[in-house]
């Protein structure tokens, strides 16, 4: 469900205010496609109604109304002497009062393929009474929503030029978990000014900066699949894959900063000077492959966490939550991004996973179970034999099946799930408008996964 407030002014004693195009706008904004919208007046001196917009129709509705119960009749309201309490600047407005029983102060539209049922003529309108005046409605949207993110993602795709979109657009139709946009429109929920709409873009802006940076990584790694397709370097060559992530960083970097909220700028640009950091550290650390936990986590921090922290941040800060909230879900992030890529290290050995078994180790990718296995005093000799050399299937295989005979993939997981516990701790301080145990669950989830 989602709920708000229509605000608008009044300017005539009696007018009738066509709210349809607003609504249809609140509908496409929400992602409503099939169910309801409930509105309710919140002054007694404002109907609404549903009828025809049509100038001599309505000049007909406000003479009816005006001779049904006229502004210069007798009102027991409106005599203060006999009422108590009654404010100084209290209107004579019995009138309007008696005009709001003919007609609603309620109204419930239903929605079907994202758009309001009104018939050929109709309209909604909210009917002032006792005008000029500033009104509000309260609204509430329930039924099925759309994936405003993937809405978005599409929007965003279908604006750019063919030869750039068409790559990033198959890595986005691929899939992905999804789990950056997810953290944004959660966190989003945590602040007094949350706008679905609004949140949404942002979220798919993260999700396109998550997908430049995965064409720029999978050039730099050669790696010829993702997602179960060919990367856009394996599709369209070198040149191509590095205009693409190029042009995403830019079009990503200027969405976010189109939110107009400095903060939320500023977090995603740190964010990005993180990944491109570690992405530099990772190459260089190849060298020494592979590697040692505290390189791990450095680059690891950079390169997954800074935008799963990222993500967490800026969604509270774009909704305007409190400065505490905002770092409580800056840490959470932080710590759930690298229980995320410690998990992403497992699945590389599990046959359940959907891509190749070693496919981390034949990159020199760093790997935490690498590591872990190359530290072990009894496969360890063999594993760092094994990776100074040449890494071609037969000792891809060997290298995989002394990882999993070792206690390596079990330290990673409990590392892993310590951390995600780390994480939970952080939402413990602050206040999350009963959204705690969906951030806890999504955490649970990304460390304990086989895909």
């Amino acid at each position: 469900m989602v709920s708000g407030r229509l605000r608008f002014d009044s300017f005539h004693p009696t007018e009738f205010i066509d709210l349809t195009d607003r609504l249809r706008e609140h509908v496409r904004r929400a992602g409503l496609v099939t169910g309801r919208i409930h509105l309710q007046s919140l002054h007694t001196t404002l109907g609404l109604a549903i009828n025809e917009n049509e100038p001599l129709l309505l000049r007909d509705f406000q003479s009816m109304l005006e001779r049904i119960a006229p502004e210069d009749a007798t009102y027991m309201h409106d005599d203060f002497s006999r009422r108590t309490e009654v404010a100084l600047n209290e209107p004579v407005n019995g009138h309007a009062h008696c005009r709001q029983l003919l007609v609603s102060g309620f109204a419930t539209l239903l929605v079907e393929e994202g758009d309001l049922v009104l018939g050929r003529w109709q309209s909604v309108f909210a009917v002032e009474l006792d005008g000029p005046r500033h009104r509000q409605l309260a609204l509430q949207l329930d039924g099925d929503f759309a994936d405003l993110v993937e809405l978005e993602l599409s929007r965003l795709l279908r604006a750019d030029p063919e030869p750039i979109a068409t790559p990033m657009r198959r890595l986005v139709e691929a899939g992905g978990k999804r789990m950056r946009p997810r953290l944004v429109q959660l966190t989003a929920q945590l602040g007094p000014q949350y706008e679905p709409l609004r949140t949404a873009l942002l979220a798919a802006a993260v999700e396109i900066l998550h997908n430049a940076t995965l064409v720029h990584d999978d050039y730099v790694d050669e790696s010829p699949f993702r997602r179960g397709r060919p990367t856009v370097a394996a599709a369209e060559g070198a040149e191509r894959a590095i205009a693409v992530g190029d042009y995403y960083f830019a079009k990503a970097t200027r969405l976010i900063a189109e939110t107009g909220n400095p903060d939320v700028t500023q977090t995603i640009a740190a964010a990005l000077e993180a990944i491109c950091e570690s992405q530099i550290d990772d190459v260089a650390l190849r060298g020494a492959f592979p590697g040692d936990h505290d390189s791990y986590l450095r680059v690891v921090r950079g390169k997954t966490a800074a935008l799963f922290s990222a993500a967490c941040a800026s969604g509270a800060q774009l909704s305007n939550a409190g400065a505490e909230v905002v770092e409580a879900l800056r840490r959470y992030g932080d710590l759930l991004g690298v229980a995320f890529q410690m998990a992403d290290d497992m699945v590389d050995f599990s046959p359940s996973s959907g891509k190749p078994v070693g496919l981390d180790i034949r990159q020199r990718v760093l790997s935490l179970p690498l590591i872990y296995a190359a530290e072990d005093r009894q496969v360890g000799p063999e594993v760092r034999r094994l990776l100074s050399g040449s890494l071609g299937d037969e000792e891809v295989a060997r290298v995989a099946e002394l990882v999993t005979s070792s206690d390596a993939l079990q330290r990673v997981g409990d590392e892993a799930r310590a951390l995600v516990e780390e994480a939970v701790s952080e939402l413990e301080r602050v206040e999350l408008n009963g959204l705690r145990p969906t951030l806890i669950s999504l955490a649970r989830s990304a460390a304990d996964r086989a895909s």
